[in-house]
């Protein structure tokens, strides 16, 4: 057999592998669409949306996530959901609260966080806890895997700070995700501590009853449900987090709310990067036109 007769039967092989096992696991739902206000060339954050995003990350996913990469001062600085450009009256005059440092809303929200900072050690060589400072990243709920896995029934909450760049979809995904839960199928037997969802990434058949599979593949009249199942249970219900802007408390809204605060977490600088590609396309287009006039120019008396 010929090389090229060799490379043509080893890919019909891994087309018709992939094949089954599209078949017997399914895929996942795609991603529904939605509105950002940071999509497009032009496209910002929104300032509100962040903060009430933050307020979301902070009562509830917070409790099993971590948001490594994120320090408590990048909430305050230019971008970001709690950025000042002066201070609030009643600040004395040598205090410039656009410096995320000194912005007493990072100061409030680090000093009174739910987590505090592992410190030292100390005088006695010990390590102590304190709260938490502008400069501190945002701690996380567990202090190690371990302690992570032990919690949620072995498996690993990943941490939130790049989830929306990590994930195919991206934004679209974390939403649809977390408002995306249902019942399981009736063809369907989770384990206790599981939760289906159609946008996760899995294998259902691996969930399927014996009754509805036969060598690994479902009896005829039966496919496999799209989606996987997850440990974390559905972290969002109507009314479980207090806005005070008058913004629906649905979970549709609490979803939208933090996956743009995900989205901020993930890219802080993307405003500034927008603003600068833009200019520097406005450049490019006057330095095409001024290098066109001049060509016309030097080559006119030459036809």
């Amino acid at each position: 057999m010929t090389i090229t007769k060799t490379l043509i039967a080893v890919l019909a092989a891994a087309a018709a592998s992939q094949a089954v096992a599209l078949a017997a696991g399914g895929e996942a739902k795609h991603p529904e669409h939605q509105h950002w206000h940071f999509s497009g060339p032009f496209g910002t954050y929104d300032p509100n949306a962040l903060q009430r995003g933050y307020q979301v990350y902070e009562t509830v996913c917070s409790n099993c996530h971590s948001l490594n990469y994120v320090a408590f001062r990048n909430l305050g600085q230019k971008g970001g959901p709690f950025y000042l450009e002066s201070c609030p009256e009643g600040f004395p005059d040598n205090v410039d609260c656009s410096n995320p440092n000194d912005n007493p809303i990072v100061k409030a929200l680090a000093d009174k966080y739910k987590y505090q900072v592992t410190d030292g050690p100390d005088d006695t060589g010990e390590m102590f806890q304190r709260a938490a400072l502008p400069s501190d990243s945002i701690p996380a709920p567990y202090a190690n895997e371990q302690l992570a896995r032990m919690a949620n029934n072995n498996a690993l909450p990943p941490d939130l700070s790049l989830i929306t760049k990590a994930r195919g979809g991206g934004p679209d995904y974390v939403y649809s995700l977390l408002t995306g839960y249902e019942e399981a199928p009736s063809t369907v037997q989770l384990a206790p501590g599981q939760y289906y969802n159609p946008y996760f990434p899995g294998d259902m058949a691996q969930a399927m009853k014996p009754e509805y599979m036969h060598d690994g593949h479902p009896v005829e009249g039966v496919t496999v449900p799209p989606g996987g199942v997850l440990s974390m249970a559905p972290p969002l219900a109507d009314g479980i987090v207090e806005y005070g802007d008058g913004s629906p408390q649905t979970v549709e809204q609490y979803a939208k709310d933090v996956t743009e605060f995900l989205m901020w977490a993930a890219e802080p600088k993307m405003e500034a990067r927008k603003a600068l590609g833009v200019m520097s396309i406005i450049y490019l287009v006057i330095l095409a036109g001024i290098l066109y006039w001049s060509y016309r120019k030097v080559w006119a008396d030459q036809h």
